[in-house]
């Protein structure tokens, strides 16, 4: 691609730019994950159903998804640097809108803003590492994406319980709200621009560009890939508090703490995929998919005979660090495979992932409505049989170069 002009960017102190980025990724967790255990209360709180307050989860999904298809052109044209700082002090002024109403509707739109500039902020810093770093060092950071990301996960519904038991659901927004102005106020010190060669903002070009990357087979059916293995989290997130609060009667602090063992779970999905990074991949691969079959079977023949939250959790915590695997492996690959267009890599990688995530998981939690063990196992094994599809078309469609 045409480049208008290169420059030498560095952010103003690169150790400390670098710690901010890695603090931003998990955002998107965080901005889902710290109110899950406040649907049921919001629900009530709002005097709406329970289907109207997860859509709250799937308007954010969708513009979080939506955006990142677009802003990767816009970064790698523009810059990084300004745009998500613009837009993380949006996200804390949206964040202290829903705070402070009990409209519906209002807030579904701060939500549907809190996707499209989460998006911004999360492909900038994507791109920051494949501007500042190349060779072993940038595979390694890649690597620890999907294992910092989890700690969104894990700390986010973990103080939410905490803050919705003490406060009420809208300490989770006001959490976020003061989140966002402070990572403002450090990016605002310490980082900067990174990006080195500014292209030239041409539709026609950057359309070629969108055009060539999803007819590469096998960067598209790996982004297919990693919205069939967050898809799995996002169902239980939108399931689990109701299984959990409303039909076993337990409180939103012990919800707070399943979701934080489930983190855990991603978390050592990205561990192991780290550990055994040099395996070769379609074994690994297989492997993992054939244990995350067999897992949701058994977890769905034994809720039949005994179903109750260490049952759940148990099955739960096997299938979410299977899928923590995948994404792992699919993610380092589809961040890497275009570097001289790290912006757009990173935005459809992301926007495709997540539009396949708020669609497909809010669908099989239609699907299986939220009553027990049972109908989770379903939603499970939903998404499970089309990744072992999908992994066999993969391995059809691979190069002799990438045979095991």
């Amino acid at each position: 691609m045409i480049t208008t002009h290169t420059l030498d960017n560095k952010p103003k102190n690169e150790s400390i730019a670098t710690l901010l980025a890695f603090i931003l990724l998990p955002l998107s967790g965080l901005a889902t994950d710290i109110y899950i255990p406040s649907l049921p209360s919001m629900a009530k709180s709002l005097a709406i159903s329970d289907t109207h307050v997860q859509a709250t989860l799937s308007l954010f999904l969708i513009s979080y998804g939506v955006s990142q298809l677009f802003i990767g052109s816009i970064l790698d044209s523009f810059g990084r640097y300004k745009l998500s700082l613009y837009a993380l002090l949006i996200f804390a002024l949206a964040s202290l809108v829903i705070a402070s109403t009990h409209n519906i509707y209002l807030i579904y739109l701060m939500r549907i803003i809190h996707g499209i500039t989460t998006g911004a902020i999360i492909v900038a810093k994507r791109a920051y590492f494949v501007d500042m770093y190349q060779g072993e060092k940038l595979k390694h950071y890649l690597s620890l994406f999907t294992i910092i990301w989890s700690s969104g996960p894990i700390v986010a519904p973990f103080v939410g319980g905490y803050l919705q038991t003490a406060f009420g659901w809208e300490s989770n927004f006001y959490f976020l709200a003061f989140y966002g102005f402070l990572m403002f106020v450090l990016e605002w010190l310490y980082s900067g621009e990174t990006i080195k060669s500014y292209s030239e903002f041409k539709l026609k070009k950057i359309t070629s560009i969108y055009i060539d990357m999803i007819k590469t087979s096998s960067f598209s059916l790996g982004i297919v890939m990693l919205g069939l293995a967050y898809s799995m989290v996002m169902v239980y997130n939108m399931t689990g508090p109701f299984i959990l609060e409303h039909e076993m009667h337990l409180s939103p602090v012990i919800v707070g703490y399943s979701s934080l063992f489930l983190g855990l779970a991603w978390m050592t999905g990205g561990f192991i995929s780290k550990g055994v990074l040099h395996f070769p991949f379609y074994h690994k691969m297989g492997v993992n998919l054939g244990l995350q079959l067999a897992f949701a079977v058994i977890m769905l023949i034994t809720s039949a005979y005994v179903s109750n939250i260490f049952t759940i959790l148990f099955f739960a915590f096997l299938i979410h660090t299977s899928a923590g695997f995948t994404f792992n492996n699919y993610f380092s690959y589809c961040l890497a495979r275009f570097p001289k267009n790290a912006g757009i890599a990173s935005g459809l990688t992301g926007g495709i992932t997540y539009v396949i995530v708020s669609s497909l998981s809010y669908a099989v939690v239609a699907l299986f409505p939220a009553h027990g063990e049972t109908e989770l196992s379903y939603s499970y094994a939903s998404l499970i049989i089309p990744s072992v599809i999908i992994m066999a078309i993969i391995y059809t469609l691979r190069k002799p170069e990438e045979m095991d």
